[in-house]
């Protein structure tokens, strides 16, 4: 097979080159431009164009299949040309299935945790030595890369809600028609393609209908929206179980689950992620993976890259990073850490980064969002605001929106910075959360400075 990629340097564009080349397709591939890590790690698989830009010459008549970015436009000259001349043209999410229709599917699908989930699930699975492919939105350790697909007879595939493709405007989560589904969580995101809330949740219900007859849907009640479209949403040929936050203790700073008398101790913590643990062991029990299979292999699991993650620790000091951006997740994370560490101060810092974080008309939804922090940092760039061609928002506005008076809002990247490097972190947890980094800072050796 001959496959050509338009766009092959996005996070998930890349890695899916990366596993069709080891499979053994001929892949090529264009960009106008490639950041770290994707160019040096498709350079290192020998993939990396020898030049930057579209060159329609490169589509030609025995290419099997072009697979497109979103990054790229509607009217790139490589996609026209395939177009004219007839070549089928792919989304990412459309060529994933096109490789796993004659597998079993699991797709975990949720505003928040599926990667977490698709991550445990991935750790649980290796180390009971199943065979199985996967696709999952972050680095893993112990996986070289975020997508892998061989002739295994199992897929498990982060379902992700964003649109497929710049000619594709279905959810990606769509287009896999799983045999397991799992929806951990709704809250609103991504209003630029869903503008309200009811239309947003419209699009996990359609995800529902989509499991295949006889599968399973695994959901947790705890969300009162998934609770709702789970019981409502019509597929009479599915099973459904849920799950939510499971009993537990904390004890040394250690989180442990609670089963038959038994303490089962984890290296993560928070509600959310104690859901997002029954979640996983829900999904490896359909796999034919017992309990106590599954507690022995979550014991050592330590999170996937960004999710709340611990960059940088010593005696009296904590400091972690995390993917957070939305709403319910900056409240779920700071939550967590509080009730982990609640003998220390807790320092919050967030980057409005998104095209829905920095929306005017969104805003509100912060609200309280980051309460349960001793002190609250919250940073927005205003080039981010015209790169995205997003109307300007003042300090003022961001403060009433978040509504809390432990907020305080910068605009200086180096000044936030600087003042927290400045201070005295001794019985304190720092807590980095956004989408990017906060406009080029490297988090995690700042994070090992200010605990030398």
């Amino acid at each position: 097979m001959r496959v050509h990629f338009i766009a092959i340097g996005g996070s998930a564009m890349h890695n899916l080159a990366i596993a069709l080349h080891k499979k053994g397709f001929n892949v090529t591939g264009s960009d106008d431009e490639i950041f770290e890590p994707s160019k040096s790690r498709i350079a290192s698989f020998g993939l990396l164009p020898k030049q930057f830009g579209w060159n329609p010459n490169q589509i030609t008549n025995d290419i099997d299949a072009v697979i497109l970015g979103m990054h790229a436009r509607i009217d790139n000259p490589e996609l026209l040309k395939a177009q004219e001349i007839g070549i089928k043209v792919y989304s990412y999410p459309e060529y994933i299935y096109e490789q796993s229709r004659n597998k079993k599917r699991v797709v975990i699908g949720g505003s928040h945790g599926k990667t977490s989930i698709t991550s445990m699930v991935l750790h649980v699975l290796e180390k009971c030595k199943v065979n199985f492919d996967y696709m999952v939105g972050a680095q893993l350790k112990g996986f070289e890369t975020m997508v892998k697909i061989t002739d295994a007879p199992l897929i498990i595939l982060e379902g992700d809600e964003y649109l497929s493709s710049p000619i594709d405007r279905r959810p990606k989560f769509h287009l896999y028609h799983p045999n397991i589904a799992l929806i951990s969580g709704i809250a609103w995101d991504h209003i630029n393609v869903f503008p309200t809330f009811e239309n947003y949740v419209e699009q996990f219900s359609t995800f529902i209908s989509l499991i295949e007859k006889k599968g399973t849907l695994i959901y947790c009640k705890a969300d009162s929206e998934v609770n709702k479209i789970a019981l409502t949403t019509p597929n009479p040929n599915i099973e459904r179980i849920a799950y939510q936050t499971p009993e537990n203790v904390i004890e040394d700073g250690i989180t442990s689950i609670l089963v038959e008398g038994n303490k089962i101790p984890l290296q993560i913590f928070g509600d959310h992620n104690l859901q997002n643990v029954n979640g996983a062991r829900l999904i490896c029990n359909q796999l034919k993976i017992s309990d106590e299979q599954f507690y022995e292999a979550i014991q050592d699991f330590k999170g996937a890259a960004k999710r709340l993650e611990l960059i940088a620790q010593n005696n009296t000091t904590a400091v972690y990073k995390d993917f957070a951006h939305s709403p319910s997740k900056l409240k779920a994370t700071t939550a967590a850490v509080k009730q982990q560490y609640p003998n220390r101060k807790l320092i919050a810092c967030m980057e409005l980064h998104t095209f829905s974080s920095l929306n005017k008309s969104f805003l509100k939804e912060y609200k309280n969002s980051m309460s349960a922090a001793d002190e609250a940092y919250v940073y927005y760039s205003n080039h981010t605001l015209e790169h995205k061609k997003l109307a300007a928002i003042t300090p003022e506005e961001v403060k009433a929106a978040f509504g809390s008076d432990n907020v305080i809002i910068y605009n200086d990247s180096d000044d936030l910075f600087k003042m927290l490097a400045e201070k005295n972190w001794k019985n304190k947890v720092l807590l980095l959360m956004s989408s990017g980094n906060f406009d080029g800072v490297n988090l995690d050796e700042f994070g090992k400075k200010i605990i030398s």
